[in-house]
C-alpha cells in the first residue's frame, strides 16, 4: 500500500507520470533519469521540487560531500523517496482516521 500511495505521490509532487504498479527499482531508476534530465536542462525546477518535497538540504550537501563521484542523481532519488515515506508514515501515525 505504501508503495502505491508513494507513487501517487511522488508524481503530484513532481509532476510525474509513473505507472503505479512499477516496482521500487524501476521507481527509482525512473526517478534518476528525471532528475539527471532536470540537473542537466532545468536546474531551478529541481531545485523547487526538493524544496516542495521537503528533502533537508544539509542531509543532502553532507551526502554529497561525503559520497563525492557517485551520481549526484541517485543520491536525490534515494532522499526523495525516503523523505515521501516519512512524509505517509507519520499521516499513518499521527492522521485522522477517515
Amino acid at each position: 500500500m505504501v508503495k502505491k500511495e508513494l507513487i501517487q505521490i511522488i508524481n503530484k509532487q513532481i509532476d510525474t507520470d509513473f505507472a503505479e504498479g512499477i516496482l521500487m527499482q524501476a521507481l527509482q531508476e525512473k526517478l534518476i533519469v528525471f532528475i539527471n534530465d532536470l540537473i542537466q536542462n532545468n536546474f531551478q525546477r529541481l531545485v523547487a521540487i526538493l524544496y516542495k518535497v521537503d528533502v533537508d538540504e544539509n542531509k543532502l550537501k553532507r551526502i554529497l560531500k561525503e559520497d563525492a563521484g557517485k551520481d549526484a542523481a541517485d543520491i536525490i532519488a534515494r532522499l526523495i523517496i525516503e523523505r515521501e515515506i516519512q512524509k505517509i508514515e507519520t499521516r499513518k501515525q499521527f492522521g485522522s482516521k477517515k
